[in-house]
């Protein structure tokens, strides 16, 4: 069943459960949007987004309360039974006890924050869009190095492991050892985790399984990465041509993002680890405006020029 745990926002939000009568157990958020019910609380229900976490602001908590009693709960009743997933009070407001009741009436969790309204919104929505971004597995390692998350792919027993494993022993850091679990939190960024089961373990072909956090430390491991570069380890084929220079920009797609991606051949004798880390580098002073490939290009066009002047 797709969508997030109720249960999980409360605990990573650090919400107050006011309802505790309520079982959370089953109670899942579909969508990551949130909606503050400002027309809605006046009455106005049409075009209610009622799917959405509902956030009532102090302007809304205020409006409420200085209504007589019989019309605040007429019209909270009218929000609390329109079939929302739960209600949470922020910037240090609190509902009324016979607002309370109607939430249990109509098994609408209600919880409370001290937080301001605006941080707790950005928050949620943030926090919601990672969890419920579209997910897709693939078969590969996620490292971090030097900041960039990098994920090599290939073939079974290529050496991706290994090549991880000498990058964690340089100083980098893991997110994930033979599945990569890719979701897309925009259209320009996707951020790579590990399964909950596989988390922190790496597969050596010959040893087994190693535990990189129990060997290597905390400062091994790390828990999501963006993904700002494909490295594809492929057999080394002699008839093919492989980029020497670099001027023009591969890719790969995943989820409707393109990730620049480049393909790098095995030979014995090469060392991966290096040749991973100088890509990173590479790429982050691409991305600050500083292409090697070009610079070079530039330097033999004016050598050109000049012996053609002379």
């Amino acid at each position: 069943m797709k969508g997030v745990l109720m249960t999980k926002m409360v605990q990573e939000q650090n919400l107050t459960n006011l309802t505790p009568e309520i079982d959370l157990s089953d109670k899942r958020i579909m969508t990551a949007e949130i909606n503050r019910p400002a027309l809605q609380l006046t009455g106005y229900l049409e075009h209610f987004a009622n799917e959405r976490v509902q956030i009532i602001g102090y302007v809304e908590y205020t409006y409420l309360m200085q209504l007589p009693d019989d019309k605040r709960l007429m019209k909270y009743e009218r929000f609390i039974s329109s079939k929302i997933p739960c209600v949470i009070f922020s910037t240090m407001t609190k509902p009324s006890q016979d607002m309370l009741d109607l939430a249990i009436k109509y098994n609408v969790p209600t919880f409370v924050t001290e937080r301001t309204t605006s941080s707790l919104m950005a928050e949620i929505i943030r926090w919601l869009g990672v969890q419920l971004a579209p997910c897709i597995s693939i078969h590969g390692v996620l490292v971090d190095v030097f900041g960039e998350g990098i994920l090599i792919t290939g073939e079974s027993g290529i050496g991706k492991s290994e090549a991880a494993l000498e990058l964690i022993k340089r100083g980098h850091r893991l997110v994930s050892d033979d599945v990569v679990e890719l979701r897309k939190v925009s259209d320009v960024t996707l951020v790579g985790s590990a399964p909950d089961i596989t988390r922190h373990f790496i597969e050596l072909r010959g040893i087994g399984i190693i535990d990189v956090k129990t060997l290597f430390g905390v400062e091994s491991v790390k828990d999501t990465q963006s993904v700002d570069l494909v490295i594809k380890l492929e057999e080394w084929d002699r008839d093919k041509e492989y980029d020497r220079l670099g001027l023009t920009e591969e890719y790969i797609e995943y989820l409707g993002n393109k990730i620049v991606c480049h393909s790098l051949p095995i030979r014995p004798g090469r060392n991966l680890a290096v040749i991973v880390e100088t890509a990173a580098v590479n790429h982050r002073q691409k991305k600050m405006g500083y292409n090697a490939a070009e610079e070079l290009y530039k330097r033999v066009q004016a050598n050109i020029a000049r012996k053609r002047d002379k």
